[in-house]
């Protein structure tokens, strides 16, 4: 059986996540908010950004892999949409990096390795 790829980052097809979450927001002006009639006047400046949360439980060697992602300023992310059921391509950068030993073996440990990506 083959599993969907997830998430790709410069390349890279990441494992399969234990968690795996796509949000979409709005970016709306400071002028917004409610008027003097009670009413709510929503001024968008960009709709549907993307923020994706994932969590993975990986080897040393996976872990090394994703810190250096994080080092990164700008990835260019291929990931599984959820609203389209199919692969989208954006430019993100990588927020709230956790790492954690899971469990120590004789092959430096099972981490688990959660972080946000966030769309520019």
């Amino acid at each position: 059986m083959a599993f969907i790829q997830y998430l790709t980052l410069d390349g890279v097809p990441l494992p399969l996540p234990d968690s795996y979450g796509v949000q979409m927001s709005d970016v709306e002006a400071d002028s917004g908010g409610e008027t003097e009639a009670g009413t709510t006047q929503r001024d968008v400046v960009r709709m549907g950004v993307v923020s994706i949360s994932a969590a993975f439980s990986v080897s040393p060697k996976w872990l090394k892999i994703l810190t250096e992602f994080k080092q990164k300023e700008k990835l260019a992310v291929d990931y599984f949409d959820t609203e389209t059921l199919e692969m989208k391509r954006t430019e993100m950068f990588i927020d709230g990096y956790k790492a954690s030993l899971v469990k120590d073996t004789s092959y430096k440990g099972l981490w688990k390795v959660s972080f946000t990506l966030k769309e520019f």
